[in-house]
């Protein structure tokens, strides 16, 4: 069909405007401003981009409108993530500002910002309550809520058991200290115990294996929604998109929640917004960026256990669900057939767990959810 600008443009347009809803991805700022460049140069007319702000459920709308004169320069840029009115001249052709992008980690944390809080204001909850066991993911979704919310408007919770690390469970309290917010703290080990005792008859014979670790996450996930039931703050999961895509989470525990904040952020990506989140003063503790990762749900457990090294892992699942390609062209690229296999049988069967997923904020290209569904009942080659 016919180019719709240059139809309008034939038909005698002068100033072109485009009212937009154009979701935020990271990476997806300069490829829109370019666009209209482009649409500049070829047709000499000025072009104003006017879009959205906000948040509506999983989309985030970053705004950042801008008008571009007739002779293809940018005349302003509105800020990103946030409200604004501005007047302008479109007669005025030279023009000495130069559009700078949002630097990529900065537009992300601004994102989940702007998503928290319209989440929260669209669906009338004032407080959130969020749990913290040490490590960077609960850490770093404790500081996007209270970027959003207030200190005031946000409760942690620590849950040690037998298998907590005193390093973890100072680290949460030291972040708390840092961001100012209340935290409760709540012991499991009692909790734990009396399920082995009720189970105990039924499991005879049986090995310890990963059920005793699930109890542990569901016991925590239970405390938080009885928490968040009781004073009618929404629960905010903390797991990121690369434990999500192979299934490192466990069904109404750790996945217990009104709004996963982080779940369409890959883990690598999670470490960046901790530095950025620190880039002034220390608030995430030194301690959660150099130790191992682990869910402590066993005596010495870290999550290269089960799981290959996060950045080995996160550029797989780019490749495979942002970009869609199959593990033979994965492995062609050079990465470890088996490895590669791994992660993509574990994304497959692992679908049945992120249908029952809170919702979770978009910030890639294609995040689990809405933007991507497929069947849990299928047998298909990847």
């Amino acid at each position: 069909g016919e180019d719709p600008v240059a139809m309008l443009v034939n038909r005698g347009a002068d100033l072109l405007i485009n009212i937009s809803a154009s979701p935020y991805t990271a990476d997806k700022e300069m490829l829109r401003y370019n666009i209209f460049v482009n649409q500049v140069k070829r047709h000499k007319k000025g072009f104003l981009f006017v879009n959205q702000v906000g948040g509506n459920d999983e989309l985030i709308f970053d705004g950042r409108s801008f008008y571009i004169n007739p002779a293809g320069n940018p005349v302003f840029a509105l800020p990103g993530f946030e409200e604004k009115i501005y007047t302008f001249d479109t007669e005025r052709v030279v023009s000495d500002y130069c559009y700078e992008p949002i630097p990529k980690i900065e537009s992300v944390f601004k994102a989940l910002v702007l998503g928290i809080r319209d989440y929260m204001k669209k669906t009338g909850f004032g407080k959130a309550v969020v749990g913290l066991s040490g490590g960077i993911d609960s850490s770093v979704t404790a500081c996007i809520a209270v970027e959003a919310l207030g200190a005031k408007n946000v409760l942690g919770v620590s849950m040690p058991s037998q298998y907590s690390s005193e390093s973890s469970k100072t680290d949460a309290q030291k972040l708390a200290e840092n961001l100012g917010i209340r935290l409760l703290t709540v012991g499991i080990r009692d909790v734990f115990d009396a399920y082995l005792d009720t189970l105990a008859g039924h499991f005879e014979g049986k090995p310890v294996d990963i059920t005793e670790e699930n109890i542990q996450a569901r016991i925590r996930g239970n405390i938080l929604m009885a928490l968040s039931n009781k004073f009618g703050y929404l629960l905010l999961s903390t797991g990121n998109k690369s434990e999500l895509a192979v299934g490192y989470c466990t069904l109404y525990g750790d996945m217990s929640g009104g709004l996963a904040v982080i779940s369409d952020v890959p883990k690598t990506m999670v470490y960046e917004l901790g530095h950025y989140i620190n880039r002034d003063r220390e608030i995430i503790p030194e301690n959660v960026f150099v130790k191992p990762p682990s869910a402590e749900l066993r005596p010495g457990q870290t999550d290269q256990d089960t799981l290959p090294p996060y950045e080995i892992l996160d550029r797989i699942l780019e490749l495979h669900i942002e970009h869609s390609r199959s593990s033979e062209e994965i492995i062609e690229m050079g990465f470890d057939e088996e490895i590669v296999k791994w992660v993509i049988n574990a994304v497959a069967r692992n679908e049945y767990k992120r249908k029952q997923a809170a919702v979770g904020l978009k910030v890639t290209t294609k995040a689990f959810g809405t933007g991507r569904r497929m069947p849990i009942a299928a047998k298909y080659s990847l």
